[in-house]
C-alpha cells in the first residue's frame, strides 16, 4: 500500500524527528517500503546587496545536515529497510511537496509539536503538507510545545 514513504526531519528538533522516523519505519516495515529522510534549508541571502558568497561556503552548504541524515539513515538501514536522504534548499512546506511529487512519494510522515501561540500565528509545516500533499499524510504529534525557534 504505501511502498515510498517521505520523512521530513528537523534536524534542530531531533526529538520530534525520531517519533515521526519511529512511525514510518513501522509504516514502511508493515508494507514493504522504502523510506526517504528529507531536511529543508532555508537559503542563504547575502546581507550586502550584489554580495558575491565564495564558492567555497556554497560548497559546503547542507554538508552537516546530509551527514546528520546519512547517520540516520544508516541506523534505519541497518535493520534492513531500503532509504535515501536528501537535503533541500528553500521554504520548507514548497520544497517538500516538490521532494515528494520527484520522488514519487505515496505516503509522508511528519512530525508535529504541540499547538502553542508561535503555530497558531504562523502556521505549520505539518497543516501545510497535510492540505495540500497529493499523498497520504500522517502527523505525528509531539508532547513537545512548539515555540519560535
Amino acid at each position: 500500500m504505501f511502498k515510498k514513504i517521505l520523512v521530513p526531519l528537523d534536524l534542530r528538533e531531533p526529538e520530534v524527528a525520531r517519533e515521526a522516523l519511529a512511525t514510518a519505519e513501522a509504516l514502511a516495515r508493515a508494507f514493504g517500503g522504502e523510506l526517504r529522510l528529507v531536511y529543508v534549508m532555508s537559503p542563504i541571502a547575502p546581507v550586502i546587496p550584489m554580495a558575491a558568497i565564495p564558492q567555497h561556503l556554497l560548497d559546503d552548504i547542507g554538508a552537516t545536515e546530509q551527514a546528520d541524515l546519512a547517520a540516520a539513515a544508516a541506523r534505519v538501514g541497518a535493520s534492513g529497510l531500503a532509504v535515501s536522504t536528501a537535503v533541500r534548499i528553500g521554504s520548507v512546506y514548497p520544497e517538500l511537496l516538490s521532494e515528494a511529487e520527484e520522488w514519487g512519494a505515496d505516503h509522508i510522515v511528519v512530525g508535529a509539536h504541540r499547538r502553542s501561540m508561535a503555530t497558531f500565528l504562523l502556521g505549520s509545516t505539518a497543516a501545510a503538507l497535510a492540505r495540500h500533499a497529493k499523498c497520504c499524510v500522517t502527523i505525528v504529534r509531539s508532547p513537545l510545545k512548539a515555540s519560535f525557534l
